[in-house]
């Protein structure tokens, strides 16, 4: 594989999963760990990703973000178009981070009267623009790749409450492996906030179905809607709809 083709590739699956390891991508490109380094150092001093220890981060997921570097930005408002019409008045809802899950938040109509848990302060900044809406932020150590709390201090706290509707993104989801994720803190905290729900909601652009992680969140059927930009009918979302409800 030409230099080119390998570095196309690194900024497809960076842009898809938000962040990269450098060991994986060694083993999905057959090529050695100082080669992935040096195309992500090459990437790095282009502006076209950031570099950090052990891999790579998508600049649309490193805040302060450009709306320009925001991947998908279309497909990402439809899912948040298609997520609003589940909120209802007086619910109690817990969310995730990432740039899915802000286009959510500045969907949320003003007229909306409901109270909102997250591990997210971006999220959490977006929210609070809404009147009528009640923010609860998750404290514990920010992660510096997802912007996230995390660690055992947020994860105690998810196991006391109890919410309506966990709506969450996610790095990659199949039929046969479920969620999936690369960082283990940030799978600690999603299983949590599974667990805490009634409901959950797990958002994907179609590019990332049908690919997958080395950390399991949870199978397909632990969750109860897959929110997509495609429609429920595509023959892509034929298998997932035998699961689970396909927005």
């Amino acid at each position: 594989m030409l230099k080119e083709e390998r570095q196309a590739f690194i900024i497809k699956q960076i842009n898809l999963h938000n962040k990269v390891l450098s060991s994986d991508l060694s083993l999905k490109l057959n090529v050695s760990e100082d080669t992935v380094r040096r195309d992500l150092n090459e990437l790095a001093e282009s502006g076209k990703i950031l570099k950090v220890h052990g891999g790579a981060l998508s600049k649309s997921f490193h805040y302060p973000f450009q709306q320009s570097d925001v991947y998908a930005k279309e497909s990402k408002k439809e899912i948040a178009r298609k997520v609003i019409q589940l909120l209802q008045d007086e619910m109690i809802v817990l969310v995730g981070g990432g740039t899915t899950m802000i286009e959510v938040a500045r969907m949320v109509p003003d007229s909306l009267k409901c109270t909102f848990f997250t591990v997210s302060p971006l999220v959490a900044l977006e929210l609070a623009e809404r009147s009528n809406i009640n923010i609860f932020l998750l404290g514990g150590q920010l992660s510096k790749n997802s912007h996230i709390n995390i660690g055992a201090q947020v994860v105690s706290q998810l196991s006391e409450i109890k919410v309506d509707l966990c709506i969450l993104g996610t790095n990659s989801v199949s039929v046969e492996d479920g969620v999936t994720d690369s960082d283990w803190e940030v799978v600690q905290v999603k299983k949590a906030m599974i667990k805490s729900a009634k409901k959950t909601v797990i958002m994907s652009i179609s590019e990332k179905l049908g690919s997958n992680q080395n950390m399991t969140v949870c199978e397909l059927n632990a969750i109860h809607y897959l929110v997509t930009d495609l429609s429920p009918k595509s023959p892509e979302l034929q298998e997932y709809t035998k699961a689970i409800t396909v927005l």
